[in-house]
């Protein structure tokens, strides 16, 4: 039903966070695989994927990635970010219902200061992206990445919250 797609370089602790919360959703049958998009991690990154069932490039084309997603819709996430409470259940409910992309709300408790979100863009994937496989196919020959493909992209908010990946890189 969904494919989860994470960009990684020396990321291990960070993609451990985030696949430990996919777990729950694997069980519920909503997430059918994993792919991780390795750029030369000489962490354990490929053990932790490897420990997960996940698939791992360490070379990759987008287009040749996204052709061999099981999923009908991709869930685009950096490694370090965590979806809260119900998400699984709100996410079921819209790839039935809906055709659009979206992107989860920034978690409430995880804001960055004033002075930081003054005049800064925010990163495409900072509240993950849910988009059909069709239309991510249809983006992938003009882009490079996953931030390519949600660059751009108008995309409905869900109200199941995000905390950002850059919550787990702070702690570090």
């Amino acid at each position: 039903m969904l494919t989860v797609l994470m960009e990684c370089r020396n990321q291990e602790s960070e993609l451990a966070q985030t696949l430990s919360v996919l777990v729950s959703a694997a069980v519920e049958g909503l997430v059918s695989d994993v792919i991780i998009l390795d750029h030369g991690s000489g962490d354990g990154s490929s053990r932790i994927a490897d420990a997960a069932g996940c698939q791992f490039h360490g070379t990759w084309r987008i287009d040749e990635v996204l052709q061999g997603a099981r999923g009908e819709w991709l869930l685009l996430l950096e490694p370090g970010a965590r979806p809260q409470a119900g998400w699984i259940d709100e996410v079921a409910e819209f790839v039935a219902l809906n055709r659009r992309p979206a992107s989860f709300a920034p978690a409430r408790s995880y804001r960055r200061p004033l002075w930081k979100r003054l005049g800064r863009r925010v990163p495409p994937l900072e509240h993950g992206l849910l988009l059909p496989k069709h239309q991510a196919l249809s983006l992938a020959p003009q882009v490079e990445g996953l931030e390519g493909l949600a660059s751009g992209l108008k995309a409905a908010r869900l109200t199941s919250e995000m905390i950002p990946a850059w919550v787990a890189r702070a702690v570090r």
